[in-house]
């Protein structure tokens, strides 16, 4: 079979972890999920790890024509989502006696400049920051790493920079893809990519959320498959549209 087309990087970014754009995009689903993983939400204690993806797509359908009666969730189970977290992720005290904590939020709280400042670092084309915001704001959950820096003696004057974000969008019911893995180069290799993604998907569990997907770049799909992901299960393919210039 040809291999599909696939959307030139300035139109579809990657989920590369920061690697220079313009290598081959795969899709990759959510086939066997880890168990650590899928054991975060009790919504999900269920959850079969190695099912199939059409039957998890549809399980949310009934298998026969019937009509089925569905109550609208009321307030009181709309205020039960889980609330965004934010935690101290890695602690360490530098030879000055500084501390630097790596810290995860799920709040969604980004500034458009550090952000395009981040993609400048990891290689990433610029893209419009109004289109950079509309993305942000319309995504279902953004999830960040920040550096605070504590200097002795300096309280109040903490130094915070972004270091990592991933954000995700969905139907808010089933499914959620994931974009935009960014972790700035002077961070990489500490295993932050991997809590980062993680912890996405441990959030968007906790949501009911069991259908999750994202493109990899072709260099980095092998660090996606030990996170559980696994491309093209049941012979699945990823297929695009795209304007034909």
């Amino acid at each position: 079979m040809p291999t599909p087309k696939v959307l030139p990087s300035s139109l579809w970014p990657n989920v590369s972890l920061g690697l220079r754009c313009g290598q081959t995009n795969q899709l990759l689903f959510p086939y066997s999920l880890h168990s650590d993983i899928a054991k975060a939400s009790k919504k999900h204690s269920g959850f079969r790890l190695r099912a199939g993806f059409w039957d998890s797509i549809k399980s949310g359908f009934l298998k026969n024509s019937t009509t089925q009666v569905v109550d609208l969730p009321s307030t009181l189970e709309e205020a039960e989502e889980p609330l965004p977290e934010e935690f101290v992720l890695v602690e360490k005290t530098e030879p000055d006696g500084a501390i630097e904590q790596i810290i995860f939020s799920s709040a969604g709280e980004v500034d458009i400049y550090d952000l395009q400042s981040l993609c400048d670092k990891v290689g990433w084309p610029r893209r419009p920051l109004s289109k950079l915001a509309a993305a942000l704001k319309n995504s279902y959950m953004v999830a960040t790493l920040h550096s605070v820096r504590k200097l002795p003696g300096s309280e109040g004057n903490d130094q915070k920079k972004l270091i990592g974000m991933a954000r995700a969008t969905s139907d808010h019911a089933f499914n959620a893809t994931i974009w935009d893995v960014l972790v700035d180069p002077s961070y990489q290799g500490q295993g932050l990519g991997k809590s980062l993604v993680e912890k996405l998907i441990r959030a968007l569990l906790q949501r009911d959320i069991g259908n999750i997907t994202l493109f990899a770049d072709s260099q980095v799909v092998e660090f996606y498959r030990n996170l559980g992901f696994e491309p093209d299960p049941e012979g699945i393919k990823g297929m695009f549209w795209y304007p034909k210039y």
